[in-house]
């Protein structure tokens, strides 16, 4: 774990283990406890908006049966069976279109049926899948861990645990929030041994996570909304904190944008005068957060190391400060730290 002191400009190497002994006593640590679902899934296409392919082209017996990977990335409502995905291959499933999803050869069911109503940019399709008798349970049969684009292999079973922090509680996300992935029980226990105060929110990690700023004026890039929910429970602990004037430590980026963007919907300027920023709600969160934002609530930050020129560096950036954070990454490669999902942290305060 690399240790930034930002009052300092200080970097130390240390390990995980550490971490509890670095906060203080006054600290409320807020975890995301969304837990990671199988949510790629693999099939066939109908080929019903297929334009024809000359049967005399060695190609078209293989048409029809055509590989298509989906990933589920945002649950539109309610209703399980509408959902905003990611279709690969992209330019070749139309609107209409019918996708077959499940270990079913060609010509036998499928476990899922799903229609194409509307597409997007970047393979972003909207899905209508035909209702079953229980949708999660059949995407949990035949799922696979949403494993992140630049670890090039396919997932295996110890992923459905191992890419799964041990909090994790409330299904949704297509992506770990994988700060938390270095906690284990026993270092949940250091932390309540030393008195520190924890809470826990939800934010439903979705396709923000895989989309790279494509603008070349920052301000312009426009950040997926994902769901949030924050209890009853955890608004009085962040009050009670702020109110105080202690510190909120915050485990992932995820943590940092739910509690920034639920701390601007709260409504009374009275409220606020007395740190009264939240309470419990949930929502859509959108909040781009890049250097020159004004922190209202997150005082530290844990987090993994993350791709050049994505909106996680970027948050990360404002918080520390674009020069030392960079610094700091400068470090870390020299000291051969290990990068992004499954790698190594950084302690910001």
């Amino acid at each position: 774990m690399l240790h930034l002191d930002r009052s300092t400009g200080q970097i130390t190497d240390r390990q995980f283990r550490e971490f509890p002994d670095l906060l203080r006593s006054g600290d409320l640590v807020v975890f995301n406890n969304t837990r990671v679902f199988p949510a790629r899934l693999y099939g066939r296409r109908a080929g019903i908006q297929a334009q024809t392919v000359s049967a005399r082209n060695p190609a078209a017996r293989k048409f029809l049966p055509g590989r298509v990977e989906v990933l589920l990335t945002k649950q539109i409502s309610q209703d399980p069976n509408e959902w905003e995905c990611l279709v690969r291959p992209g330019r070749k499933i139309g609107v209409g279109e019918r996708i077959i999803l499940g270990e079913g050869g060609l010509g036998e069911a499928g476990e899922l049926e799903a229609e194409v109503t509307a597409r997007g940019d970047y393979g972003a399709r909207r899905l209508r899948f035909a209702p079953s008798q229980d949708f999660f349970a059949t995407v949990e049969k035949i799922g696979h861990i949403p494993l992140p684009p630049y670890i090039s292999r396919d997932d295996s079973p110890a992923d459905r645990e191992r890419y799964q922090t041990v909090y994790a509680q409330e299904r949704g996300s297509v992506a770990a929030p994988t700060a938390g992935l270095h906690f284990s029980t026993e270092i949940l226990a250091r932390l309540r041994e030393r008195g520190i105060e924890t809470a826990e929110i939800t934010l439903h990690v979705g396709l923000g996570t895989f989309q790279p700023v494509r603008v070349e004026r920052v301000e312009e890039h426009k950040i997926h909304s994902e769901r949030y929910s924050i209890s009853v429970d955890a608004a009085e602990k962040l009050n009670r904190a702020l109110t105080d004037s202690r510190r909120v430590i915050a485990i992932g980026t995820t943590t940092v944008r739910t509690l920034e963007y639920a701390a601007t919907q709260y409504g009374g300027k009275l409220g606020k005068e007395f740190g009264i920023r939240f309470g419990a709600s949930s929502g859509e969160a959108n909040l781009f957060i890049y250097p020159g934002y004004k922190f209202q609530v997150v005082s530290g930050l844990l987090t993994n190391f993350h791709l050049p020129e994505s909106t996680l560096l970027m948050l990360v950036c404002a918080l520390g400060g674009q020069e030392l954070v960079l610094h700091a990454y400068q470090h870390a490669v020299a000291q051969r730290y290990r990068f992004y999902s499954y790698g190594d942290c950084m302690f910001v305060e």
